[in-house]
């Protein structure tokens, strides 16, 4: 039998984490398959992984993907913290944040909005069923109104768009998808493992156990039938020649990342600048008052830099420093204390 390789000669098998423990049909199983196969199709080293979560039945998913990674299960709504101090100490490394919209939307939503804004060099996956699964299925913040449970009454509390907080925050990559869209996940996972900065993917993964009835917004069955996609997303990495790559028909934009990879976005619906932040805000306010989900790349921005790059951090990573490299001389030292005495 043959065993297909990807860039840097490993298997697919090199990226693949224990068995889950999840509940049968749970979308966030179909979530760590997508960032199994991005991984392994990019060419990331296993080794030079870092798989961040903070609590919930999202935050038990790195245990079933990439074994070979690096991993850190922090305590509620305080992964972002966690990632920046690490990120900062080793920029050599892929940093892969797992969450759920109530360890992201709820007790951890000021750690989010500071790792945002500081455009820390992540990929923060939020795995979005508007329930708390683990504590038996309590709403959570982004809940949409109107919304029903298997059990319990409608929800009628207005929701929290952590794409929109994102996209007015200055996000450098916003994007929404839906579990049981492997293709459209697939291209943008790998996508945001490309970019340099905070690339936010929010996943509608539906809660099989307490919300995956027809009255639910955040089932497999209504956003099947309530999806506004923006745009065909494809993926080609930059070890993968443009010229080799079939050129769909219609109009398409091709989006150059840091790296060199290339994210195609084929227009399916209305024309949608995904470098344009109000065009974002409107597509997912438009979605919200039609009772839709809008998916796809809703905004990027290559220019920000990232947070290592705003600290001016030196080539090697923190954690290679050697001591006599740490330690100021006295000279430079004399020099900060000169300036100050100047001040």
């Amino acid at each position: 039998m043959t065993i297909k390789l990807n860039v840097i000669n490993l298997p697919k098998d090199d990226y693949k984490g224990g068995p889950s423990s999840l509940c049968p049909g749970c979308g966030h199983d179909q979530v760590s398959s997508v960032i199994v196969t991005s991984a392994w199709e990019n060419g990331l080293d296993p080794k030079k992984i870092v798989k961040m979560s903070g609590i919930g039945c999202s935050s038990k998913t790195p245990a079933y993907f990439l074994g070979q990674s690096h991993g850190f299960n922090t305590v509620h709504g305080r992964m972002p913290s966690v990632t920046t101090g690490a990120a900062m100490n080793n920029k050599e490394m892929t940093f892969l944040a797992v969450s759920g919209d109530g360890d992201s939307a709820s007790i951890g939503i000021g750690q989010l909005i500071h790792a945002i804004r500081r455009n820390l060099d992540m990929v923060y996956i939020l795995e979005n069923n508007g329930v708390y699964g683990l504590t038996k299925g309590q709403y959570s913040a982004t809940a949409d109104v109107g919304s029903k449970k298997k059990k319990g009454v409608t929800n009628e509390t207005q929701p929290i768009d952590l794409c929109a907080l994102a996209v007015n925050l200055g996000c450098t990559f916003v994007a929404r998808s839906f579990s049981g869209a492997k293709k459209q996940l697939t291209s943008l996972m790998k996508a945001a493992m490309s970019h340099k900065g905070f690339s936010l993917i929010d996943i509608i993964s539906p809660c099989v156990t307490f919300n995956n009835n027809d009255e639910s917004m955040r089932s497999y069955g209504y956003v099947k039938e309530n999806d506004v996609e923006l745009h065909a997303v494809d993926y080609i990495p930059s070890f993968s020649p443009m010229e080799e790559v079939e050129i769909p028909a219609g109009a398409f934009r091709d989006i150059e990342l840091h790296d060199g990879s290339v994210v195609r976005l084929e227009t399916i619906s209305e024309e949608h600048d995904p470098f344009n932040t109000v065009a974002a805000l409107s597509a997912l306010h438009n979605a919200e008052k039609e009772k839709k989900h809008v998916t796809g790349l809703l905004y990027f921005d290559p220019s920000k830099p990232s947070a290592d790059e705003e600290q001016n951090l030196v080539d090697i990573p923190l954690s290679q420093l050697s001591e006599e490299q740490m330690r100021p001389s006295k000279e430079s030292l004399d020099s900060i204390l000169a300036g100050f005495r100047g001040q």
